[in-house]
């Protein structure tokens, strides 16, 4: 089922999300959901935040765009509670955008690798390198489970150019070719 997606300025973009456990009610459905919410968007990225549940839960699929990172193939996988444990490397600018924040895009500085724990579906515990644009699309992610958007992290003259647009976003006059929820 397609989830509508929360919209900028809704308070539960800015909550820390809790940790998931086995227990957690019809979660294998909330995936597949959240999956088909993404596609139909035309997304890379999806953090639970994104349609409504604060808990740290996230998918990536960057093999949709495997010919703009020519460095690997990409991956298509859901982290749960995922723990950043070190950033390594130079900073580089990328222009990003999110799905909750519609016609908005800035360039944001992050760390071209990290190392990360999280868990799988079955709650077993991986630790793994990311580098390039899987970094960074779980690095925007990650931040939605703490409550971070990508407008914290732009140029703070950028943000004041997009403020008209955000605030529009936040009164519910986005536009998006996918449903929104609104404050």
């Amino acid at each position: 089922m397609i989830l509508p997606i929360i919209a900028y300025g809704h308070p539960l973009l800015k909550k820390e999300g809790t940790l998931v456990d086995e227990t957690h009610p019809d979660l294998n459905k909330l995936i597949e959901d959240m999956w088909e919410t993404m596609y139909n968007a035309k997304g890379v990225g999806l953090a639970a935040h994104q349609v409504g549940m604060s808990i740290k839960l996230f998918l990536v699929d960057t093999m949709q765009i495997k010919e703009e990172d020519k460095q690997s193939g990409g991956i298509k996988q859901e982290f749960i509670n995922l723990e950043i444990l070190s950033e390594e490397g130079e900073e580089w600018a990328y222009e990003e955008g999110c799905l909750s924040i519609p016609n908005i895009n800035g360039d944001v500085y992050r760390k071209p690798i990290i190392n990360v724990r999280y868990q799988d579906l079955k709650f077993k515990t991986y630790e793994a390198t990311f580098s390039g644009m899987e970094a960074r699309v779980i690095q925007h992610e990650h931040d939605h489970t703490h409550g971070i958007l990508f407008t914290d992290k732009i140029n703070p003259l950028k943000r004041r150019l997009v403020s008209r647009k955000l605030d529009n976003i936040r009164k519910g006059k986005a536009i998006a070719s996918y449903r929104m929820r609104y404050v």
